[in-house]
């Protein structure tokens, strides 16, 4: 198990330096940034002068090089637009992405699992086939998509929710103000609604045909007729036998789905004006704040990386053929 973890984190420097090295390059390939920082009537001498202050004007390898070493010292730089530090800004803005990222996993994991038992229970049915193009339907819809209907719809229509803004839980919580986090949460829950709602469909739809399929995989097995055979409940067979040898390959995948809604809630949040961490990511990139993308780049990269690893940790604890594997 220890040669695993230090394996990871070895594949974790490797995976951080390379997606800070393809989202610099990016960043520089839009055009020389030092023009979003200076006026429309700045003369040369100025330009020139604001690109030697933020660094633009040394080569491309040698920012690069400096940003690294500064990065193995803990150092993410500075804003350039809001001329703090970047990884400051960036954890501020993370808990809200935090609570989007959970109530949408949440949502779509706790209708996931029932519709896909209850579609592969009932397959080659009228049932089946409803939730089996409600998940083609799901995974075809962009969230944006859905995003800008659930606002035109619930939002402007029937008023029924806030199509933008958002009531922290998290952030007092983490500041130790237990008594606001818990008055905050029901105004939380409200503001989450449709970005949460948007951010869950695509997943919600393809878990669902995951554990569809991974529960037909199971029921045809010798130990679940063997347990119908012995005249146990039905119940019994569904949850005790079937349902939790089908989890494997679904925990695989939701293990990874919160990395996956992490890292893609950058869109919705812009639409609903949300002000987490992937607005902010976007904000940024239009303003070629090189630090600052950096560093919300580094933080959703780690997340990703730690949550597969933990995957992979849980995987060879509920699989006892995958540790003895390892051990070989």
């Amino acid at each position: 198990m220890g040669v695993l973890v230090a394996r990871r984190l070895l594949q974790s420097v490797v995976v951080i330096l390379g997606v800070t090295l393809i989202s610099f390059i990016a960043l520089h390939a839009g055009g020389d940034p030092t023009y979003l920082f200076v006026s429309e009537r700045a003369t040369a001498e100025e330009i020139a002068l604001v690109r030697q202050a933020l660094g633009f004007d040394r080569p491309l390898h040698v920012q690069y090089l400096s940003f690294a070493a500064d990065l193995a010292r803990g150092d993410f730089g500075t804003s350039l637009s809001y001329r703090q530090p970047a990884l400051d800004i960036v954890l501020g803005a993370f808990p809200a992405t935090i609570e989007l990222a959970v109530f949408a996993f949440v949502l779509a994991i706790a209708l996931a699992v029932p519709l896909g038992v209850v579609a592969a229970l009932n397959r080659g049915t009228a049932v089946d086939g409803s939730i089996t193009i409600l998940g083609l339907l799901g995974q075809s819809i962009p969230n944006f998509w859905m995003g800008i209907m659930l606002i035109l719809f619930f939002g402007l229509y029937l008023r029924w929710f806030p199509i933008s803004g958002h009531v922290p839980f998290l952030l007092p919580l983490l500041n130790g103000d237990l008594a606001t986090a818990i008055g905050n949460l029901p105004r939380t829950i409200y503001f989450l609604v449709m970005p949460g709602i948007a951010v869950a469909t695509y997943s919600l739809a393809r878990n669902t045909r995951l554990v569809r399929s991974s529960m037909l995989e199971v029921l045809g097995q010798d130990y679940v007729r063997t347990a119908r055979a012995k005249g146990l409940d039905e119940r019994v067979v569904i949850v005790q036998h079937a349902l939790r040898n089908a989890w494997l390959p679904v925990v695989t995948m939701i293990g990874l789905e919160f990395g996956f809604l992490l890292g893609g809630v950058v869109v919705t949040e812009t639409v609903f004006s949300y002000p987490g961490i992937g607005r902010l990511l976007f904000n940024a990139i239009n303003q070629r704040d090189i630090p600052l993308v950096q560093a919300g780049v580094i933080l959703l990269a780690g997340n990703f990386i730690l949550l597969n690893t933990a995957v992979d940790l849980l995987y060879a604890r509920l699989d006892p053929r995958v540790a003895l594997a390892r051990r070989r």
